[in-house]
């Protein structure tokens, strides 16, 4: 995928040190996890970061069952993938040129579906004897040689992120939820993503706990910092924006939850009919409530019901 590479100038504290930059014409990533551990919100930071940059994409998250499976376990995992070109794409990927896996059971439930050399970021420290064996690994698939066809980047994500927040205050758990900040950092500095967007997104987000919000953008810095000075990341990636397929506008980044929203208010204005929704609001569908919500202007009505029986009920 690397048509070109150049030289980049970096800095270790004191000590400078160049690391290559390959240009890539694009990339398909995926980030994995518990559904406790932010891969949807990480996804979705990578993909405003990459739509302000330019490039064209298209994203797929996966969301575990709502009745949440016990973590580190397979049905619980939680994923995020974006395909991102300096060109026109139309699919969110096949096959993910980068893997980051948060714990064992995202490794083990992902790794079918990556081709041969493809980049595995992983967090060691949930590589515990008890969490493998939750996905049946009978030895670790870091040290057991079954990874030899990858790219591996053992990365302590949760130790760094604890050490990174050492004088934020937080108690250690708190300090343990912004691993996937740190792992964002990390990815943003790979690919040269914009970061100043989601430094003011994490305290807009945050805004009425200030110390949580400092406290994940210091480990969204020290993610990217990581990136920067370790010696495991000897290279970084550029993706050109796709300036050729779109050329300077106004541009609406749009889901399929927001897209089905505008269709069915569009279909009601057509038919000359109004619009009821009765809903029960839980994830990933809670979005088209919330969206036809805000348009009563186009003679939409929405009731949140107590369960979905309810909601059938009242629509019918």
């Amino acid at each position: 995928m690397a048509d070109t590479a150049i030289a980049l100038a970096g800095a270790a504290g004191a000590v400078s040190r160049a690391k290559e930059v390959r240009r890539l014409e694009r990339v398909v990533i995926r980030f994995a996890g518990d559904s406790g551990d932010g891969m949807q919100l990480t996804g979705d930071r990578f993909t405003s970061e990459t739509a302000a940059f330019g490039n064209d994409l298209s994203t797929l998250p996966n969301f575990p069952a709502e009745i949440r499976a016990p973590a580190g376990t397979l049905p619980g995992v939680s994923s995020f993938q974006l395909h991102f070109a300096d060109h026109d794409i139309l699919t969110p990927g096949d096959a993910p040129d980068v893997l980051v896996a948060m714990n064992p059971a995202a490794l083990k439930a992902n790794i079918g579906d990556l081709p041969r050399g493809a980049q595995i970021i992983v967090n060691t420290d949930e590589f515990t004897k008890r969490a493998m064996a939750k996905v049946g690994y009978a030895a670790s698939p870091l040290e057991d040689g079954s990874l030899e066809a990858y790219r591996v980047h053992p990365v302590p994500l949760t130790t760094l992120t604890i050490e990174a927040l050492k004088d934020s205050g937080l108690a250690r758990r708190d300090a343990e939820r912004a691993k996937n900040m740190f792992a964002l950092g990390l990815l943003s500095w790979m690919y040269h993503r914009p970061t100043e967007s989601t430094e003011s997104f994490l305290r807009g987000k945050f805004a009425k706990k200030p110390q949580v919000a400092e406290a994940n953008v210091a480990a969204f810095r020290a993610g990217w910092n990581f990136g920067e000075t370790t010696e495991d990341f000897a290279v970084s990636y550029q993706v050109a924006p796709a300036s050729k397929a779109f050329p300077p506008g106004t541009y609406r980044n749009i889901s399929g939850n927001l897209a089905l929203s505008y269709g069915l208010i569009a279909a009601s204005r057509q038919a000359d009919l109004p619009l009821y929704l009765g809903s029960y609001p839980i994830t990933p569908a809670s979005d088209i409530l919330h969206e036809l919500s805000r348009h009563k202007n186009f003679g939409v009505r929405t009731f949140q019901a107590e369960d979905e029986i309810a909601g059938i009920g009242a629509a019918l």
